[in-house]
């Protein structure tokens, strides 16, 4: 929603406003953030993002930096005479707030803007930003990933404001419009659905609109000379896949999967919660794949390694397919309850692979039971892991948000039976549709489901340092943990 009309209040308040501003300006520019207890510095108080609006150029050339612009619309949540965006790796020319050119500075990995006039509580506030955004590898990891034939975004976890400001914490999602000029013979792609497509020139501007809010973390823009498939899912879902156009024959029998694999995924959960979904298959080697809100990222490689088996490649098509109930639709409050992102992917993944190639799902939770500990202690607990290192932007995706939190689900539903089990998975996504939950709320709803208080057990398996005992298998055991 557009807050496009001030307040009464706020036309008193501006004189007032103004003064404020002139005070802040002599203070010294400071980097702020939410005080996620992994990233303290990303996500910044003061604001409520609504919708972005992101215009890139690219000039055919994935070593040089685009130009862009990104417009903020929002509404301020306490007076600002100062206001946090987080950005960094690129070059800011120019900053306008409610229309009015604004002073701004660089600290840390945030651009510190001050406006002409200080921003009531409840005030609309539109923020443009003009910029560069570089998509050459820095000292930290940037989101753009770049391939063979163009370039990709990989976001998460903290590398969105390294592509575009923004409010860069899955706390605050907004709306996305994305606008990509790219020369002829490139093909750009974001998330949501396809609003224009006009051509300038020798080049083309296309312009994609997502239905529903979005992190930060999950944006996807593909510039490539790609292939641009469509097929039709459960319902009438639009199904899009961007793929590299000389791989685009070889690729579709995969891409053939996904309507039914959809289909296995609403007879869980419920329907798909967005509006359409598709994969990003690009020529670059990230070692992850990555489930961007509606255009899943995949690695060529993963489709043409002969040495993965069939069932292994269509178990993670369904884990980013997952994720779009667990992870986009209900994103995390705080980067700790990233357990419920993982640990849920991963459990459809287990679970599509026992129907789906008999792999039982029992076998692989042994394992990681056997394994847990030991996981505990190098990640640290399910929902409290180990802040990240300085290895880069996926350091904080250690086994134990993966089999680790999966096993949690496992032990779960080993305590409150699979009918109740499932019963609290189809009321999680219904529940925080389009929202941010924590663990505290998935923990509360699973006891008021069952009629029990289940803080204990919780404690227990998500805070531990040990693993608890698994309900229902007195006989599974942990390894001692090594020493070294």
């Amino acid at each position: 929603m557009l807050l496009s009309s001030r307040t009464p209040r706020v036309a008193a308040l501006l004189a007032v406003g103004a003064s404020l501003a002139l005070v802040a300006a002599a203070a010294p520019a400071e980097p702020l953030g939410i005080g996620d207890r992994l990233f303290p510095h990303l996500g910044n108080p003061g604001y409520d993002v609504t919708d972005y609006d992101i215009s890139f150029t690219y000039h055919g050339d994935n070593g040089k930096p685009l130009d862009a612009v990104t417009k903020i619309d929002a509404r301020a949540t306490s007076w600002l005479d100062r206001i946090n965006l987080d950005f960094s790796h690129g070059t800011v020319r120019s900053v306008t707030v409610n229309g009015a050119r604004a002073h701004y500075a660089s600290k840390g990995e945030d651009l510190v803007v001050t406006p002409a006039a200080a921003v009531a509580p409840g005030q609309p506030l539109n923020i443009t930003v003009r910029h560069t955004s570089d998509p050459r590898p820095g000292k930290k990891e940037v989101g753009w990933v770049r391939t063979k034939d163009g370039l990709a975004m990989a976001n998460q976890a903290d590398a969105a404001h390294r592509v575009f400001p923004s409010n860069d914490h899955p706390s605050d999602k907004a709306y996305f419009t994305f606008r990509v000029t790219a020369p002829k013979g490139y093909t750009a792609v974001a998330n949501g659905l396809p609003v224009a497509k006009t051509r300038q020139g020798g080049a083309t501007k296309w312009a994609y609109r997502t239905a529903h809010p979005m992190a930060t973390e999950l944006a996807q823009v593909s510039i490539g000379r790609s292939a641009v498939l469509h097929q039709e899912g459960p319902q009438g879902l639009p199904v899009r896949d961007v793929v590299p156009a000389k791989d685009a024959k070889a690729l579709k029998p995969w891409l053939k999967k996904t309507p039914g694999q959809i289909s296995w995924m609403e007879g869980k959960v419920g329907n798909y919660p967005f509006e359409n979904y598709g994969l990003l298959i690009a020529q670059a080697s990230t070692g992850f794949e990555l489930e961007t809100q509606t255009l899943s990222l995949f690695e060529r490689d993963l489709f043409k390694e002969p040495a993965y088996p069939k069932w292994y490649v269509e178990s993670i098509m369904v884990h980013e397919l997952a994720h779009q109930w667990f992870g986009d639709s209900v994103s995390p409050r705080t980067w700790s309850d990233l357990w419920l992102n993982e640990g849920h992917a991963t459990w459809y993944e287990s679970l599509y692979a026992q129907e789906k190639a008999d792999r039982p799902m029992a076998k692989r939770m042994r394992a990681a039971y056997r394994a847990s500990d030991a996981m505990r202690a190098n990640g640290g607990p399910p929902a409290a892991p180990k802040k990240p290192t300085s290895d880069g932007k996926i350091s904080i995706f250690r086994p134990v948000v993966y089999d680790g939190s999966a096993l949690v689900l496992y032990a779960l539903r080993q305590e409150i039976g699979a009918d109740a089990f499932q019963r609290l998975e189809r009321t999680w996504v219904s529940t925080h549709r389009d929202s941010t939950a924590t663990t505290a709320d998935f923990v509360r709803l699973a006891s008021q489901l069952t009629g029990r208080d289940l803080s204990g057990f919780f404690d227990a398996w998500l805070y531990g340092k040990k693993t608890p005992p698994m309900p229902g298998h007195p006989d599974w055991k942990s390894d001692p943990v090594s020493k070294h």
